[in-house]
């Protein structure tokens, strides 16, 4: 009993730490893409991101799948997926060449919030009062954080807030795709289709990458994929519920890369807005895990 205790405790440790190690790589993915979208159009930064990861992700997802990790029993999912999660990146990397990055990181939190709204709208599915207040607090969140009619207010804070709502839309849509797929599966076709949808704009954005910024497009592939890579493996470890909440730590590394890069300094309206964002997100965690126990 001990040793299964212990091993329990072990895994949990393991998933959590993966889950950190995931959010920070991505948060520096977030930050390369920031210096990026200076010199080139999103779509392409995209495009050349998942034209880089393409063979490193068919290597993980045969060595963690196998050879039916390649194989979509639902194509036509994957591509709606691969349509929601190509704008939803899209809209993040352009608010990003307007907006600090903790800002926008902190905006994009509120993805939970809407997949609970989403949930009982569109899905009819049972949400209590509780949740609901939690969705409530986190739309006061956002609204502290973008501050409607006040002078501070920037059109490219809506951004961000519609990538948690579109990035809201594709954890939903995971329930289209069919259930004998793996997790690494997903992750294949949504690169895949991410290529193939991205390609159309290219011929209309494309500006030849300069050698001074080769370095960055290889590490936004590089820490892009590794973080998508360490967080899908976290929750193979343990529950979500014990390591999603840990998926908030992004705002750390968001704000430090934002100071050590671009000397970004985040007012206290935006750190209260997060905090409200990332309670209303933990509690509906919490209350997630209550009813399933």
């Amino acid at each position: 009993m001990q040793s299964t205790t212990t091993g329990i405790q072990s895994k949990a440790t393991g998933g959590i730490l993966m889950m950190c190690a995931g959010v920070a790589f991505l948060s520096v993915n977030d930050a390369f893409a920031k210096a990026l979208t200076e010199h080139y159009a999103p779509i392409q930064i995209l495009f050349v991101r998942n034209l880089i990861a393409l063979p490193v992700v068919v290597l993980i997802a045969l060595k963690f799948g196998g050879p039916s990790a390649l194989i979509s029993y639902r194509p036509a999912a994957h591509l709606l997926r691969g349509v929601i999660w190509l704008g939803a990146a899209t809209l993040f990397f352009t608010s990003l060449k307007f907006l600090e990055l903790a800002e926008a990181t902190a905006l994009v939190f509120a993805a939970p919030v809407f997949v609970t709204a989403l949930s009982a709208l569109v899905l009819k599915e049972q949400v209590g009062w509780r949740r609901w207040m939690a969705v409530l607090g986190g739309f006061l969140g956002v609204l502290i954080v973008v501050r409607p009619g006040a002078a501070t207010f920037q059109l490219a804070s809506l951004l961000p807030v519609a990538t948690a709502v579109l990035y809201a839309v594709m954890m939903i849509s995971a329930r289209w795709v069919d259930p004998r797929e793996s997790a690494w599966t997903l992750m294949l076709y949504l690169v895949g289709f991410g290529i193939l949808l991205s390609s159309v704009f290219i011929p209309f954005v494309w500006v030849t990458p300069k050698q001074e910024h080769i370095w960055l497009f290889l590490g936004i592939a590089f820490f892009g994929t590794a973080g998508v890579t360490m967080i899908t493996q976290a929750f193979r470890f343990a529950p979500a519920s014990i390591v999603a909440p840990f998926d908030y730590s992004a705002l750390i590394w968001a704000t430090l890369l934002g100071r050590l890069i671009w000397n970004e300094s985040p007012d206290l309206a935006t750190y209260l807005g997060a905090g409200v964002i990332i309670l209303s997100g933990l509690f509906i965690v919490f209350r997630e895990r209550t009813r399933e126990s």
